[in-house]
């Protein structure tokens, strides 16, 4: 069972070695990393993302799911079980595994590194809410069918850091989230007028 009191670092590499054979369900996986709050799950959601190329079969789902927490957490609302539809959706035994590998070690990394700072345990709603509404577009964004490289990553790098700032009350790591979120919304606009350009072109 997957509490408070440990590291986030070991219930990830516990929980992925207690992955039964036949996959496991998003709603476990959700359930389980719920008990260190939105957050947790936000990281885990987040992290296949930052891979270049989407992974097939969960791409939407993932992005669909933060954008909906985000939602939840600039309305200040408290988390909450996935859509039964959602919450059976059974993810692929060779996925997971890896995902929850890469995000122990890579969030057990950072436990060694961050801190409270930067007024965040001062003003922790604020700074949560506004990482909402930003988790909320980067879920959006995420959702897009677009095949090019790092449209997945710029948006997934932002929803991660914005998580672990939560989860360690560090407000250096927000606003690293922050301008990593304003380099997504310029990358996002540089496609945008280079596809406009294309379309003009092409039907002139």
């Amino acid at each position: 069972m997957l509490t408070q009191d440990h590291p986030l670092s070991l219930d990830l590499a516990r929980l992925s070695a207690q992955a039964p054979a036949q996959g496991i369900r998003l709603g476990d996986v959700f359930q389980a990393l719920h008990v260190h709050g939105y957050p947790a799950t936000l990281f885990f959601l987040a992290l296949p993302f930052t891979c270049p190329v989407s992974l097939p079969g969960i791409s939407s789902v993932f992005g669909l799911i933060i954008a909906w927490m985000g939602m939840r957490m600039a309305l200040g609302r408290s988390p909450a079980l996935l859509p039964a539809r959602l919450g059976d959706r059974r993810l692929p035994q060779r996925v997971i595994p890896v995902v929850l590998k890469a995000a122990g070690r890579v969030f057990g990394f950072l436990e060694r590194l961050l801190r409270p700072r930067f007024l965040y345990p001062k003003f922790p709603e604020t700074f949560r809410r506004t990482a909402g509404a930003v988790v909320a577009v980067s879920g959006l964004l995420l959702l897009l069918p677009l095949p090019i490289p790092l449209s997945n990553t710029f948006p997934a790098v932002t929803v991660l850091l914005l998580a672990v700032a939560d989860l360690k009350k560090d407000g250096a790591l927000f606003a690293a989230g922050c301008l990593q979120f304003l380099l997504c919304l310029g990358f996002f606009g540089l496609l945008l007028l280079g596809g406009t350009e294309l379309y003009q072109r092409i039907t002139t």
